[in-house]
Formats: structure tokens, sequence, C-alpha cells
């Protein structure tokens, strides 16, 4: 019996000291692996460090920034409710935010002012929420383009997109049915399509000055005479001055 009991005790105690031999084996790397990672990140790595601080301390500056930003856009729309005037330029906007359509969807706006952001579109929805504007001012942003739906804005009368980045004007702005004056000055358009400005029935002013405009369109702009073309003095190319 004693041999019998030997057998069916001995199995589970080398086992159990298998087993435990293991764990300690996992422990001790467990350990050495923290010791190193704490080691490692305990190194002094002033470099690391004051970018990370100056990080920190750039990140806490743009949410305060942002936070002050939400806070003025909220502000103007609330002044809007009362005016039918919505003034959202110097808000550091990169688009315009569904929030502003929400805020202003039972005020009757007449003009928009969108200027010196960093705009460089609107959206499509903007013409159905404020349809009813005469003035829109998107000058001092980064726009180069605008989405046909603005035909909607059946009584916009001024409309104002200098100092952007257009190389060609929208063909939308000259189908607005009751503008009038159109600002287009200190883009890069260099090409501009001389019928259809002449073909905009209700255009009374468009300037078109600092762009890089080629003879062509500058002398084509030059000759209308059914409205007001604003445009800078065209200087002849050396290679076009026949007397040199």
């Amino acid at each position: 019996m004693r041999g019998a009991s030997y057998k069916t005790c001995n199995p589970p105690r080398a086992q159990s000291k298998q087993n435990s031999r293991a764990s300690e084996e996992r422990s001790v790397k467990t350990f050495s692996v923290l010791r190193e990672h704490s080691q490692t990140k305990m190194k002094p790595k002033f470099g690391n460090d004051l970018t990370n601080v100056i990080l920190r301390q750039s990140q806490v500056v743009q949410t305060r920034m942002a936070g002050r930003a939400v806070i003025k856009v909220v502000n103007r729309c609330n002044d809007a409710k009362e005016n039918n005037s919505l003034n959202l330029s110097e808000c550091q906007l990169c688009q315009v935010p569904d929030a502003v359509f929400h805020l202003m969807r039972n005020t009757p706006l007449t003009t928009c002012n969108l200027s010196g952001n960093l705009l460089s579109k609107i959206p499509p929805k903007f013409a159905l929420k404020f349809c009813l504007i005469t003035e829109l001012n998107l000058s001092h942003n980064k726009m180069s383009k605008l989405p046909e739906e603005l035909v909607d804005c059946v009584e916009l009368q001024r409309l104002d997109l200098s100092h952007n980045s257009y190389v060609n004007l929208p063909r939308v702005i000259f189908r607005l049915p009751k503008i009038k004056t159109i600002l287009a000055n200190n883009n890069y358009i260099m090409d501009v399509e001389v019928e259809e400005v002449q073909r905009a029935k209700t255009l009374e002013d468009f300037d078109i000055r600092e762009n890089p405009l080629t003879g062509k369109s500058h002398d084509g702009l030059s000759q209308v005479t059914n409205l007001r073309v604003t445009l800078t003095p065209r200087e002849i190319e050396e290679w076009e001055d026949l007397t040199i």
C-alpha cells in the first residue's frame, strides 16, 4: 500500500513544483520588463520633455481660442436674430458650422458677412437656408469655387468675392436673377467670358481689378458698355511692344 501511495502522491507534488517554478520565472521576466521600461522612461530626455510641454501649452491655447471663437459665433447669431444681419467676419471659421443654420432657422436674414475667415467653400445648403439675403460678403478667405445652388439666392444683389483664390469666376454668379454688384478684385483670374458678363441683365457694377487678365479678356471687358467694369490698367509685356 505504501508503494501505491507513493506512486499516487509524488506526481502531483512534482507537477506542483514545476508550476511554481514556471510561475516564478514568469514573475521574474515580467518584473525585468517593467524595470527596463521604468528605467527607460526615467532617463532624462530634455528635448522630448520640452517638446511635450510646448505641445501641451499649444493645445491649451488652441482650446481657449476655439472656445472664444464659438462664443463669438453664438453671440453674433443672437445679434442677427434682432437685426436680420449675420456678421461672422473674423471668426476663424474653416467652414460654415451646421449650428449656425440651426440657430438661424427662424430668422429671415437679409445680409451675411463671412469675410476674414479661412473658408475654402460654402455648403450647397447655404442658399437654401439663406435664400432671402440681398448682400453676401465672402472676401478675404481662401475660396476658389461656389455651389451651383447659389442661384437660389433670388434676392441677392451684392456679392463680394474679393481677396480670395479664384482662378476662374463661377458662372453661377452671372445667373443670379437680381445681382447688381460683383466684386472680384484681387484674385488670380486670367480669363473672363465677356459674353456671360454682358448677359447678366441686372448687373450694374463689375470690379475685376488686380487680376492677371489676359490681353483678350482685358480688351473685351474694356469694351463693355452696358455696365460699369472696373479694370486695372494693363501693362504691355515687352514681347507685345513693337516699338522696342
